[in-house]
């Protein structure tokens, strides 16, 4: 709101200036270019401006100063200043106290404050310094100490704390320490209420406005422990309202320990011997060949509380086919890769890794009857050497047993050419193919590179590994595939453990 004086001088000097409102705000600093321009339609109509009428305030300093005044010498209660005075509003009232004496100002408590109610009742029964400088303390009036002393005692402390006017007689006297000692019983209970909340603030990192009731018997057999140095163990019981059965049991489970340090520890030993890959069935599986029973939710929650977490496949790429270079034989097992014995059907195809190093490919055959690896060439190169190397080893190994298997192969080109289709021929084995875009049609040897790659390589940091390295750990890690790794579908056994409980030589 702008006076007369400077309404005017600011429609002076815009006339002066030839009108122009940017030279003369940035003159006087005022006003907005709308209220210049109504200033000028206003004079040039009236040759004048009209005066400012300014409101007469509501209440006068004088009536500011009483209110405030009442409020500190009345026990600092705003709502019985603005009874006795029929005035102001309480958003009034709090807006001169700050004006006239901020270090007065109220303080506002919150709904929770329990824990302060009752520092405050305590002090006020055990008489620790008067009504009046106990209720400026805690930011209010004495009307409100009192109502919190009858809420948290109740009538009957209230009748104990009314002094006897007449204490002549015998009976008037065990009377007042009838009632003295139950006030003392009423305070205790209170300290040990307090002390409650404490212990749960501090043992249990609950609210401090929490209700004890809301606890389980677990924790509050917790806070009992914590405060039976204090007080007794009847009194303790009935404040969290926690039977002395319930009590016991589990004060018995807690001191017992933990269960599971043993389990834990083979658990982990268990995980990281087998590459880190080893989910809770098989952990649970491995357990019972140790002669430990622990069922499957208790090692998915342990392996959990141990952050053992076992490596799950990534998304496949994208891969597409390059073509037909010569006929191709039938699909004979049409996606039927079960099998009664050993070396009755056998499943082949090429994996590339990609190191820093360079590039690695690994060719195995892979035996239907139990996923054992039964021969495998390692090397730089997808040529014909790699697979001819790998045909060469698994056909020594069924040389003399007289195993006719199936080769199912995908349709690459290293399947066809002469060295492949003569090694097929003179040992007498049956070619078989994948159709055309199909891997789910050699959905078996794809799981077993997905499982090498899932548990074994992409789990580590090939950074600093050589060609050669590389190629011994491939080599170590089917060793163990075959050997030590147990599957659930062969009842928690390794492929060579299988075999040799079926008295068949691996």
């Amino acid at each position: 709101m702008y006076s007369y004086e400077d309404r005017m001088r600011a429609v002076q000097l815009y006339i002066k200036l030839d009108k122009r409102v940017a030279a003369t705000i940035r003159q006087l600093g005022y006003p907005t270019k709308n209220s210049l321009k109504g200033w000028l339609r206003e004079y040039e109509q009236n040759r004048d401006l009209k005066p400012v009428l300014l409101r007469a305030p509501k209440f006068t300093e004088e009536q500011k100063a009483r209110a405030v005044e009442h409020y500190l010498t009345h026990g600092r209660c705003v709502a019985f200043t603005i009874k006795a005075l029929g005035y102001p509003g309480r958003a009034s009232l709090h807006a001169w106290i700050q004006e006239l004496n901020p270090r007065a100002r109220p303080r506002v408590l919150g709904a929770s404050s329990n824990e302060q109610k009752h520092a405050a009742v305590l002090a006020l029964c055990t008489r620790q310094g008067s009504a009046q400088a106990i209720a400026d303390d805690c930011g209010v009036c004495r009307e409100t100490l009192y109502n919190w002393r009858n809420e948290l005692l109740g009538p009957e402390a209230l009748a104990s704390m009314k002094r006897a006017k007449d204490l002549s007689t015998d009976s008037d006297r065990a009377e007042l320490e009838l009632e003295l000692e139950t006030l003392r019983s009423e305070v205790r209970r209170l300290q040990l209420e307090q002390e409650l909340l404490k212990k749960a603030n501090e043992l249990l990192k609950k609210d401090q406005g929490i209700g004890l009731h809301l606890l389980t018997n677990r924790e509050k057999t917790q806070l009992v422990d914590a405060l039976r140095h204090a007080y007794s163990l009847a009194e303790l019981l009935a404040s969290v309202a926690l039977a002395r059965s319930s009590y016991f049991y589990h004060r018995a489970r807690l001191s017992a320990g933990e269960k599971y340090v043993e389990v834990r520890r083979t658990i982990t030993d268990i995980f990281e011997r087998n590459h880190c890959c080893y989910g809770y069935r098989r952990i649970q599986a491995s357990l019972v060949r140790q002669c430990l029973c622990v069922s499957e939710k208790v090692v998915r929650r342990l392996m959990k509380q141990e952050s053992l977490v076992a490596a799950v496949p990534r998304r496949r790429r994208y891969g597409s086919y390059m073509g037909e270079i010569s006929p191709a034989p039938e699909n004979l097992l049409n996606r039927d890769f079960s099998a009664t014995a050993p070396n009755q059907k056998w499943l082949t195809d090429i994996s590339e890794f990609q190191l820093p190093a360079g590039k690695v490919y690994l060719s195995p055959i892979v035996d239907c009857f139990d996923g054992m690896v039964v021969s495998w060439s390692i090397g730089t190169r997808p040529d014909a050497e790699l697979v001819n190397t790998m045909l060469d080893a698994a056909i020594a190994s069924v040389e003399n047993t007289g195993a006719r298997p199936v080769v199912h192969s995908d349709r690459g080109a290293h399947y066809r050419w002469p060295g492949w289709l003569s090694r097929i021929a003179q040992a007498k084995l049956v070619r078989s193919m994948s159709r055309k875009g199909y891997s789910p049609d050699n959905a078996a040897c794809e799981g077993f590179f997905g499982r090498l790659k899932t548990e074994w390589f992409y789990a580590r940091d090939w950074q600093a590994t050589t060609m050669e390295q590389f190629t011994q750990a491939l080599d170590a890690y089917i060793r163990w595939y075959n050997e030590q790794r147990i599957k659930i579908s062969l009842g928690a056994r390794s492929p060579v453990e299988y075999r040799r409980a079926l008295g068949i030589a691996a």
